[in-house]
């Protein structure tokens, strides 16, 4: 399978600490940033109701729901916190030229 890395956003387009959605090819994602300017991608969907994840709470590597409060790891996709239960798809992120790629496929 070959590797293909979609131009999601600019470095700039995510503060430190926070999410922002990003849709492509009729799929949702959401893109984060750490505090230590990290960045990492999952599925733009909560796995429990399908809310966007976008719309909720950055903590650290957690994200939380904004609809029931379910938690995640953003880092790995695990749920961390009812009542999600199924983790996350995550994706590989890498920066160049201060944009944020993702690898989709």
């Amino acid at each position: 399978m070959s590797e293909t890395w979609i131009d999601a956003c600019e470095v700039d387009d995510v503060d430190e600490e926070d999410v922002i959605r990003f849709d492509h090819a009729g799929r949702t994602f959401a893109i984060y940033r750490t505090e230590d300017n990290r960045f990492f991608a999952t599925d733009g969907l909560c796995t429990h109701e399908k809310v966007h994840l976008a719309d909720g709470l950055v903590m650290g590597t957690i994200i939380e729901c904004p609809k029931h409060n379910g938690r995640f790891d953003f880092t790995n996709g695990r749920a961390r916190g009812a009542p999600v239960c199924v983790d996350l798809r995550t994706y590989v992120v890498k920066v160049e030229n201060g944009r944020v790629l993702v690898q989709v496929g």
